[in-house]
């Protein structure tokens, strides 16, 4: 088996793993719809690489509004990789207690809202305090990791706890112990890791089954397509709603800040 067939080996057990929690996945979703469905949002958070799963969740072609994408850019702007806002200072920010809370404090909570927080190794401070922060707030945390890599792993937070410690459901990508996943003769380092691909499976299964429920409710999502698909009327018709949607339901976690 060459290097390119390990990957897609690998790759294909993941889906596998992701198929078994097919009963998790549905109950997180039907969380999640019912935020949708009072008029609240779903607070979708990761740092560092987690950032490709919150925009994946939204906003995007075939997504829909309903996702308050919460992506702080010092946690996460990895293009420059040295120097003035380099991956150094990410990776130290990351496990900075109290930012979490600085980050929430910008919006009002609602028990009614729900909470996505991706972190492959669930073992930096942020994401876990973001995951403790919630539930404090009585927002439902579902937690998206990489199981096998989180219980090999140690908390980088003093009490040794970690973001499955502060989930009502865990969700795994189903990738190896330091997620790289091809071995490479002569390399003692493996290459290729899975868990940005098991974490986006792992969404689009969750906004799938959160678009069947609303349809069901009676309430249709307005989902970004594309021209060839829907037309270009429609298209733009789309866009324009579901951004609307979107600023209207933001304004509802700002409207009472700080009173």
């Amino acid at each position: 088996m060459n290097v390119i067939q390990q990957y897609l080996s690998k790759s294909r057990s993941l889906l596998d793993t992701i198929e078994q929690q097919q009963q998790a996945i549905e109950l997180a979703a039907r969380w999640f719809a019912d935020s949708i469905l009072a008029g609240r949002m779903v607070h979708v958070f990761g740092s560092g690489h987690s950032r490709i799963m919150v925009e994946e969740m939204w906003p995007r072609y075939g997504s829909f509004p309903g996702f308050n994408p919460i992506v702080e850019l010092s946690l996460t702007f990895h293009n420059l990789v040295v120097g003035a806002n380099g991956q150094r200072q990410a990776m130290f920010l990351e496990n900075v207690p109290g930012l979490a809370d600085r980050i929430l404090r910008n919006f009002d909570l609602s028990d009614q809202d729900t909470a996505l927080v991706i972190s492959s190794s669930g073992c930096n401070v942020v994401p876990i305090e973001m995951a403790e922060l919630f539930q404090q707030r009585g927002v439902k945390v579902v937690a998206l990791i990489t199981k096998e890599h989180s219980d090999q792993s140690t908390s980088k937070r003093a009490d040794g706890r970690k973001l499955s410690d502060f989930a009502d459901l865990v969700l795994d990508t189903g990738a190896p112990v330091g997620d790289a996943m091809v071995q490479i003769p002569g390399l003692d380092t493996p290459v290729a890791p899975g868990s940005t691909l098991g974490g986006a499976v792992l969404v689009n299964c969750l906004k799938a089954e959160v678009a069947r429920l609303l349809t069901e409710a009676g309430q249709p999502p307005k989902v970004l397509s594309a021209g060839a698909v829907v037309g270009a009327e429609r298209a733009v018709e789309l866009f324009e709603a579901a951004y609307d949607e979107h600023a209207h339901r933001l304004a509802r976690l700002y409207a009472n800040v700080g009173k």
